[in-house]
């Protein structure tokens, strides 16, 4: 294995570095602080796109900082159009440093058009959309025009089985008929959010996994209501946020079915695999970041007439951090060689894994930096409390911890099933 980044890949991430610290460092703090105030005071509309942002996406887009996401291969003309410098898309492995980057900072993926969920549904419209649906809603993603939203949990059943999933998506003759409740929906709250991606129930007797269908939603269709805007413990993520959705006899044309009915499944294991590597790899950019702040914390503060990086066992801490944090990046970077080279059935339990260790390490790493920071940790004048509860938030996100334990295990176990080659030959000895 070799995970050796391209040569355009280390100018690129090197390229992103240099724009976060030079351009989004200086400012977002401020823009943190006015939009908590605007939420607080009732004041200016915290669901409104700072203007700054805009401005910082217009330069990003000037130095070709755009679209970094676009998979290598699959990107047609639209990286010409719409992507990086040179025209292309990367490979997981080449974007996975990039990915950790933009983890160092909350505004970076939106400001270069990376953010989840409107990468992770123009991956789906790269690879499964038809034309009609790609000049709709695919150009206007990747110029930035539009947002998207990705609706597929529900609040009446256990979604970390997605085999439950009720809403249902029925076919009624050149139509989809769309009736249900989605919440956790991603994006929702963003003024500029034109279509859902909806996860619904198509044909109930069909095989399990041929039983849903991905349809694609115009946000201003009849029947679809905002209930309301959800808060992750405090926090309401302006002004993308996570909304709960109803949907009343809502209807569509048939052709807004991504890929044909009963294939969400085989839409959404696509669409996971290099988005888990994406977050798995923003976790590591958050984790170095609340390293870096307890570390300077430590080093600038003292009591007891010592610094505080040499109390109460900080200095181990900082060397755990350092470990975890350096495993966990490779243990990502071997799943992203692996979906480059056997695709995402042969690296289901790589990506997995990263979806279970990634934000753990960074949810411990924060913890420890929130710790060291005493009461300021708690507050909005350093960024670790927002980092620890996106970090926690993720470990629920795409599938819990558990479910992702259990694809391991499972296939970890199948090695040495009394049908597999290793365990024939532990019975030939």
């Amino acid at each position: 294995m070799d995970f050796t980044p391209s040569p355009r890949a280390v100018e690129l991430t090197e390229a992103v570095r240099t724009f976060i610290r030079d351009e989004i460092a200086p400012i977002e703090h401020a823009l943190h602080r006015r939009q908590g105030e605007a939420r607080r005071t009732g004041g200016a509309d915290p669901w409104q796109v700072p203007e700054e942002l805009g401005e910082l996406q217009r330069r990003a887009r000037a130095q070709g900082l755009w679209n970094l996401f676009l998979p290598a291969g699959h990107e047609g003309p639209y990286a010409q159009r719409f992507g990086t410098r040179g025209g292309t898309g990367l490979t997981n492995l080449d974007y996975a440093p990039i990915a950790e980057a933009t983890g160092w900072s909350f505004l970076a993926p939106y400001v270069f058009n990376c953010n989840a969920p409107d990468s992770g549904n123009a991956e789906v419209l790269l690879r499964y959309g038809s034309p009609e649906q790609r000049d709709r809603w695919l150009d206007p993603l990747l110029d930035g025009s539009i947002r998207s939203a990705f609706a597929m949990t529900e609040p009446g059943v256990a979604s970390s089985d997605a085999t439950n999933m009720q809403l249902t998506a029925v076919v009624q003759g050149d139509e989809v008929v769309l009736d249900g409740r989605k919440w956790w929906t991603t994006g929702i709250g963003h003024p500029h959010c034109e279509v859902l991606v909806v996860m619904g129930l198509t044909d109930p007797g069909a095989p399990k996994h041929a039983r849903h269908s991905m349809v694609l939603v115009p946000r201003d269709t009849p029947g679809v209501k905002v209930e309301r805007m959800l808060d992750t413990m405090g926090f309401f993520d302006e002004p993308f946020g996570h909304g709960e959705v109803s949907f009343t006899d809502v209807r569509v044309p048939l052709s807004h079915i991504v890929a044909g009915p009963g294939r969400a499944f085989e839409i959404a294991q696509g669409r996971l695999g290099p988005g888990r590597v994406h977050h798995a790899m923003r976790m590591i950019g958050l984790a170095e970041r609340a390293l870096h702040l307890a570390c300077e914390r430590g080093l600038s503060r003292s009591a007891f007439g010592r610094p505080l990086a040499d109390l109460g066992g900080n200095r181990e801490r900082i060397a755990e951090a350092r470990i975890a944090i350096d495993s966990t990046r490779l243990l990502i970077l071997d799943a992203a060689w692996k979906l480059d080279t056997v695709g995402a059935r042969g690296a289901l339990a790589e990506v997995s894994a990263i979806k279970v260790a990634a934000p753990n390490v960074a949810q411990q790493v924060i913890d420890f930096a929130m710790q060291i920071h005493g009461g300021a940790g708690l507050s909005s004048d350093f960024p670790l409390s927002g980092a620890w509860t996106a970090a926690r938030a993720v470990r629920l996100a795409d599938g819990p911890d558990e479910v992702h334990k259990d694809v391991v295990a499972r296939v970890e176990l199948a090695k040495y099933s009394k049908h597999s080659k290793h365990s024939e030959h532990r019975a030939a000895r």
